[in-house]
């Protein structure tokens, strides 16, 4: 009786445990359902969950456009000179310093330099020997009138004294270029003066510097920078998508980080005829006014282009993928279901491409998860 009580009490409670054991055991997970990817179409399910990565916008076209290009300012170079030293010597004056105005012709620095003493002593030299001819040609045209000398005498005399007039003029037309001398004496003084009248804004040059003429070379800074200020240049980068909307003359508005909630109006004054090979962009040139002074070289700024009505359709820049050399965006065809069409696209202004083809305006676009879609396209291929 025992034993058949004991056989039971353990089959009782094995049959517990098993009971307890499938009480505890979780139940099978179902999979997600996966996209399905038919050629160039993605189709997620019903329920969406699978796609809050990705968010898409009408690919719409506006009647008019603001294209925003960059650039930096710069002087003026139709009202700048960058002055070398003609001559060779050593600096033993300084009669102007940045930020002082100056009119032309007047004095910067002195320079102690015997080129320049040279070149006085040769117009002294000159300028005597030109007298002496002068003189022993009237002697000869006496003595040739008093039936003493032949005329050929007097002929000789002519050409010695237009001889000495060509060296005169030429020793003088060599001074003139270095510059006035201070005086009749050869003291090898050379007055470095400004050619313009403006605001000196930089000086390279220290009391006592050995200066040379052979310094006149690219990329070596100038002894001095005249400038006028209250008219600077500046220098844009536009984007070959805009060449045929910017022309010279036409109006820009300028806006530097310096003077956020500022606009300073400018035109432009040139537009390059060559593509810079690297950046695929186009240099350009605009004027503007600076009476204030506010505005400084090399300060950069962002040029607001106003472009003309066009029907394209315009997406951010991160829709579009470039794949190898062709550009696609996806398109949101509704109910979870995506697209890829092969687009050709070009930058309008930074961050916004225009599409020339593929889509029409109106078409909804994935403009943030893209990336993800293609990679899924991309693993199906692979398989």
């Amino acid at each position: 009786m025992n034993n058949k009580f004991s056989r039971l009490a353990a089959l009782t409670a094995a049959g517990l445990l098993c009971i307890i054991a499938a009480g505890c055991q979780k139940p099978e997970e179902v999979p997600p359902l996966q996209p399905v990817i038919n050629g160039e179409r993605i189709a997620f399910p019903k329920d969406g969950k699978q796609t809050v990565l990705l968010k898409s916008a009408s690919a719409d076209a506006n009647s008019a456009t603001a294209a925003t290009v960059p650039g930096r300012l710069a002087w003026n170079e139709d009202r700048t000179s960058r002055i070398f030293s003609p001559v060779g010597g050593r600096v033993v004056a300084l009669s102007a310093v940045p930020g002082q105005a100056v009119k032309a012709g007047q004095m910067l620095a002195g320079i102690s330099s015997p080129d320049f003493g040279q070149a006085q002593a040769e117009v002294r030299r000159a300028e005597t020997d030109l007298v002496l001819a002068q003189k022993s040609l009237s002697r000869a045209q006496e003595l040739h009138a008093a039936g003493v000398i032949p005329e050929k005498d007097v002929h000789a005399a002519q050409a010695d004294q237009a001889r000495a007039q060509a060296e005169r003029d030429r020793t003088l037309a060599r001074e003139k270029l270095y510059g006035k001398s201070s005086g009749s004496a050869v003291d090898q003084q050379f007055r470095l003066t400004s050619p313009i009248a403006g605001i000196v804004v930089e000086r390279n040059l220290n009391p006592g510097q050995e200066v040379r003429p052979d310094q006149a070379q690219p990329g070596n800074p100038p002894l001095f920078v005249v400038t006028d200020p209250m008219a600077l240049w500046a220098q844009l980068e536009l984007p070959e998508s805009l060449l045929g909307a910017v022309k010279p003359g036409m109006a820009i508005v300028l806006r530097a980080g310096a003077f956020p909630d500022e606009k300073f109006p400018a035109r432009i004054e040139f537009v390059a005829d060559a593509i810079d090979p690297a950046s695929r962009t186009v240099k350009a040139r605009a004027s503007v006014a600076n009476p204030g002074r506010r505005l400084k070289s090399e300060m950069f700024v962002s040029a607001e282009l106003a472009m003309p009505p066009e029907p394209a359709p315009k997406v951010p820049a991160g829709a579009v993928l470039l794949i190898g050399d062709k550009q696609y965006v996806f398109v949101d065809l509704g109910d979870f279901n995506y697209e890829r069409r092969l687009v050709t696209a070009d930058e309008i202004r930074l961050g916004l491409m225009r599409l020339r083809s593929g889509v029409k305006p109106g078409e909804k676009v994935v403009v943030e998860g893209a990336l993800l879609l293609q990679q899924l396209l991309a693993a199906r291929t692979q398989q």
